[in-house]
């Protein structure tokens, strides 16, 4: 790893002398100006289909198909995850794994919270959404005085709770966890004494109830929710954005709008599902929608954001080769995912 890096150092050495810019003067001439973590989260037990576990291993191969030295050039780190617990039956039924998906916000959390600490932007890819959940409480404990802010491009909202989920994965719970919301007058389930006592526990992760305040989440081409989510949204007047929106308007019309309506947090965290993007082009993802975002609209918004000095960490998340043809899905995250980083690198 290191001789790669040393390489790549000199090859920008030689580029700048040159005049001309190659991949290594992008990724490794600005690496110690910039200081991108990559972390690896190959979880996928919130997840309803198998597969989203193998993501991470789908965008290196893409990075590899387009002759990219991406994955040499930053620090990275892989979570150790509880995958095992698919193989094991279902303890709580509306809240599936649940004892594993709080191991996987300890690890998560702690893994965000100590890189950004040491100063570098988390950039996280990972198996399934919930563990979003995690990412959020590891930004908080790292600055637990932060207003964070929240982007969610996402086909769903993932507001579901423990007494409102219709299938009980947790990677449709992430956001309701952040914010602290149990959404009881919604409630279809009784849970029993120990799924309320975890769900509890995911919600108090790093001791720090509601790391997110409703009013500063953005959604984003989002268009597939139940009426139990819809009521949290309309309950707090959370912020949607639809993809008529984003068409309409344009990457950076929408872009600056959102940032206006966020100009009080101090902190912003980008989170990017592979289904806010349209089902034709999607279908490497557990639960495709039509609709959606188009692969350019994507890349031109998440850019935009990229070049905001309060965004903070980014995660990109539910690429499932399983379900694909010929990793179309895992190669349209990584052109995301390098894009993304080059504009970071540039700001």
């Amino acid at each position: 790893m290191q001789q790669e890096r040393s390489r790549g150092l000199t090859h920008w050495t030689e580029s700048c002398r040159f005049g001309h810019e190659s991949n290594e003067f992008r990724y490794v001439g600005r690496l110690y100006m910039k200081n991108i973590k990559l972390i690896e989260v190959p979880s996928e037990i919130g997840a309803g289909t198998r597969g989203a576990s193998l993501g991470i291993d789908a965008i290196k191969i893409a990075a590899l198909d387009f002759m990219s030295n991406f994955f040499v050039h930053f620090p990275s780190e892989k979570i150790e995850v509880e995958n095992q617990l698919l193989f094991e039956p279902i303890q709580s039924p509306y809240a599936k794994r649940i004892h594993g998906v709080l191991t996987m916000y300890e690890r998560v959390s702690k893994a965000v919270s100590e890189s950004m600490k040491a100063h570098f932007f988390p950039v996280l890819i990972s198996g399934d959404h919930s563990n979003a959940g995690g990412t959020i409480a590891g930004i908080k404990i790292a600055k637990p005085k932060s207003k964070l802010g929240v982007i969610w491009i996402d086909a769903h909202a993932d507001l579901h709770t423990p007494y409102t989920t219709p299938s009980g994965n947790l990677h449709g719970m992430p956001l309701a966890a952040s914010i602290g919301e149990d959404n009881e007058e919604n409630k279809v389930h009784d849970l029993d004494e120990k799924t309320i006592r975890l769900w509890d526990q995911l919600k108090k992760i790093g001791k720090i109830n509601q790391k997110v305040l409703p009013e500063d989440v953005v959604f984003i081409s989002l268009r597939d929710f139940e009426r139990e989510e819809k009521a949290i949204i309309e309950k707090y007047g959370m912020k949607v954005i639809t993809t008529s929106d984003v068409r309409r308007n344009g990457a950076e019309n929408v872009c600056r709008k959102v940032l206006r309506y966020l100009s009080d947090c101090t902190d912003i965290y980008v989170s990017f599902d592979v289904d806010s993007l349209d089902s034709s082009i999607s279908k490497g993802t557990g639960t495709p929608v039509s609709n959606g975002l188009r692969e350019r609209e994507a890349e031109d918004l998440i850019s935009k954001f990229m070049q905001n000095r309060k965004v903070c960490c980014f995660e990109i998340t539910e690429v499932n080769p399983t379900l694909d043809k010929e990793n179309l899905m895992a190669e349209i995250a990584f052109n995301i995912l390098q894009r993304s980083v080059n504009v970071l690198m540039m700001n």
